[in-house]
């Protein structure tokens, strides 16, 4: 049971929720003073210890939703409150219950339902069923990617920092004239923008459309800090297509159908190298890759020239302010960088991860915005 909350709480992190350590120990032990199995205890509980703004009970419900299965609006207003108990599907006829001792807790039959989802997290995209995959796109809607926060030239006001005149003195005349504490101002701070360059060739059909779930996901994140720096999105195979505008449908399946009605090249082949010149050439070089955390999300396979591909991932290097490679296929075991597109791009990447499931774009997903790293 425990396993299954603190999955719980990863996939709050992975939706932009700040579920820090301090809260989850508190979401649990409320929940040792409650009652585990009731859905209801599980929503209040995490509802009242997880999130810390009101932006975060929106995604609070949709991750609970996702997580525990049920309506995407359950719970969303204080006078409506979650169904008493979670259902369950009894397989198979066990035993003869025992009699319930006096005091005994109920059972805890949320790990029933949420195991599957935390289940879910580590299974490979390429391996799963329709009704998986069904659960893996309402856990992927409600992902939020960011990029690290970066310190700008304009200031705000703060608790620390140096001195502001104007506002110090403002507080002077408003107190006619009596001493003020000195009011502080600091510098704002900012997510860089991210680009995602996602592979949609051939080799990568499996893992596409959880991919391009994904960055649908990053270019609605939630503003953070001082704003918002735009996602930009592109799909590479044989060809370069920028689909950041398809992708700002609300409704996931409405995107993807604008995705797909715009890249003429799905299951083609790859030419990493000459695409990723043509994007360089086009946006990058003129500020979009400049200071961005780029994140090339392909399996390394490269039809064209590895040395051109090795010119051009050196090129992004020096304007990127990091590069990050996610490779579906990282995660198998014996797996090594030996194809020709993947040797000569990895002497250029920042971070080389894996980006096969769930739990692997958690990570990737924690390394974009600085917390970690592989």
């Amino acid at each position: 049971m425990p396993a299954v909350l603190v999955g719980f709480a990863r996939a709050l992190r992975a939706a932009g929720v700040d579920a820090g350590p301090d809260r989850v120990q508190a979401f649990l032990g409320a929940l040792d003073v409650l009652r585990p199995g009731m859905r209801s205890d599980v929503y209040w509980s995490g509802r009242l210890t997880l999130c810390g703004s009101r932006d975060d009970l929106e995604r609070y419900d949709r991750v609970f939703a996702a997580y525990f299965g049920g309506a995407a609006s359950e719970g969303r207003r204080l006078r409506a409150a979650p169904p008493p108990r979670l259902r369950m599907t009894v397989r198979d006829a066990g035993p003869a219950p025992r009699a319930r001792v006096e005091g005994e807790r109920d059972a805890v039959p949320t790990a029933v339902l949420a195991s599957s989802a935390e289940v879910l997290r580590h299974r490979d995209f390429a391996g799963l069923t329709d009704a998986e995959r069904g659960q893996l796109r309402r856990l992927l809607a409600a992902f939020a990617l960011r990029g690290e926060l970066r310190r700008t030239a304009r200031l705000r006001p703060a608790r620390r920092g140096v001195v502001d005149p104007r506002r110090t003195v403002r507080e002077v005349l408003r107190r006619g004239g009596e001493p003020a504490p000195p009011r502080m101002r600091a510098r704002a701070e900012r997510p860089r923008r991210v680009v995602l360059l996602v592979d949609v060739s051939g080799s990568m059909a499996a893992y596409a459309d959880a991919l391009l779930r994904f960055a649908h996901a990053a270019a609605h994140a939630a503003p953070h800090g001082g704003g918002r720096a735009r996602t930009e999105v592109f799909t590479i195979g044989t060809r370069l297509t920028r689909v950041t505008r398809e992708l700002t449908h609300r409704d996931p399946d409405t995107a993807l159908a604008a995705v797909a009605a715009a890249v003429p090249d799905w299951r083609g082949g790859t030419r990493l190298g000459e695409l990723l010149r043509g994007f360089l050439d086009r946006w990058g070089q003129r500020g979009m890759a400049r200071g961005a955390v780029v994140v090339v999300l392909s399996d390394g396979w490269e039809r064209g020239d590895p040395e051109l591909l090795a010119a051009q991932m050196r090129r992004l290097h020096r304007l990127a302010h990091r590069v990050i490679w996610a490779n579906p296929r990282k995660a198998r075991p014996g797996y090594a960088p030996l194809a020709a597109g993947m040797a000569a791009a990895l002497p250029s990447v920042d971070s080389f991860v894996e980006g096969h499931s769930l739990a692997a774009l958690e990570r990737l997903a924690a390394v974009v915005r600085g917390a970690g790293d592989a």
